[in-house]
């Protein structure tokens, strides 16, 4: 038996060698087609094939998340702000995997402390969310800070400008894949960077992102991305995001 096992190992060994041997031009390695697009990314700019959905202009790509209504947060100079109490707003589009790059600024007069400082959140396909909050000097519970995938992963590090500064996240979001018996397949994944810092690294996201309870993993397919409500005037500004 172990004769007859090293035999084969050898003659895949042998072969292998012998097909190497044919190959004799650089030329039978490369690939020529097809050729990726050209996407033109000026400097500190939005992509070309990106799809803006806030631009400082108005909420026209946003709707309310409650009953779809229109938007209800207040548009000025150049950002949208939260209303406390008008609700959740949601993109009108669905969207699967994605690159999202947007700003955000936590209000410069500091009511409260812990989660009550500047807390909203960026929530993909509804049901995953990476926290935004006010972590400058104000120390909350390490799975819920600003850049936590909320409940499921700490940041690596704490990244957080001082309130009234504007912060910017780039999330890469990998959407989990559900098969035809509503079965998880694969996992969703989250690269996060926070003003230019690698916070989380291609964590894999758990199910939803729940304030109580653990993680849910039901049957889904693309959604909408949902800004939070949380009664703090969060601002944002200079919303775009790709498709992948």
């Amino acid at each position: 038996m172990f004769k007859m096992k090293a035999f084969f190992i050898l003659g895949f060994v042998f072969i292998g060698v012998s097909l190497n041997a044919q190959i004799t031009q650089p030329e039978a390695s490369e690939v020529w087609e097809p050729q990726p697009r050209v996407v033109n990314s000026p400097m500190n700019g939005v992509p070309s094939d990106a799809i803006i959905l806030f631009d400082g202009k108005n909420l026209d790509q946003w709707e309310s998340r409650n009953d779809s209504s229109a938007a209800k947060w207040k548009v000025e100079n150049g950002c949208m702000t939260v209303v406390k109490g008008t609700g959740d707003i949601q993109t009108k589009e669905s969207f699967g995997s994605v690159q999202l790059h947007l700003e955000w600024r936590t209000p410069t007069v500091i009511e409260g402390e812990g989660q009550g400082r500047g807390n909203s959140g960026v929530f993909f396909q509804k049901r995953y969310e990476v926290q935004v909050l006010d972590n400058y000097n104000n120390k909350t519970y390490a799975n819920g800070q600003a850049g936590s995938v909320y409940k499921q992963y700490i940041p690596l590090v704490n990244a957080c400008r001082a309130p009234g500064e504007w912060q910017t996240y780039d999330i890469i979001f990998n959407a989990p894949v559900f098969n035809n018996d509503g079965i998880k397949v694969r996992s969703g994944y989250f690269t996060v960077i926070h003003n230019g810092v690698v916070i989380q690294n291609n964590v894999e996201i758990l199910g939803t992102t729940e304030y109580i309870g653990f993680p849910k993993n039901m049957a889904h397919g693309e959604d909408k991305i949902m800004l939070q409500d949380h009664s703090n005037p969060v601002s944002y500004r200079n919303i775009w995001l790709r498709r992948l």
